[in-house]
């Protein structure tokens, strides 16, 4: 299975509700009611995404060819992830995952209902 790229990145990312899109310095930052979830590099290659404490070491332990911890703030783990490395549906979860992390409870239980 191929891995992952920007631009498969990013219809995942902006099929998501209420995500904004920002330049900052040499990544695009994606928010959610102005709450940080992920950011791309300007590369496309890599992509840092928000994380419990237990999926980045779990993530990191499983496939350190594909993720690497980024930094650790409070309850929460950012993962780096080099995108070629990591399956899309695999990605997908993640990234709904660092949404949900970031997104009101309300707005992330709607949007979760309707997926199935």
């Amino acid at each position: 299975m191929g891995g992952a790229d920007a631009e498969a990145f990013q219809r995942m990312v902006m099929d998501l509700p209420e995500v904004e899109e920002r330049e900052h310095a040499n990544w695009v930052s994606l928010k959610v009611r102005g709450k940080g979830f992920c950011y791309l590099a300007q590369d496309g290659q890599e992509v840092l995404l928000k994380a419990t404490r237990e999926e980045q070491e779990a993530l990191v332990a499983e496939n350190p060819a594909a993720y690497e911890v980024a930094y650790t703030s409070g309850r929460f783990g950012w993962v780096k992830v080099r995108l070629a490395e990591v399956p899309v549906d695999e990605l997908e979860e993640l990234v709904v995952e660092a949404w949900r992390l970031s997104a009101p409870k309300r707005l992330a239980v709607a949007y979760l209902a309707g997926r199935g």
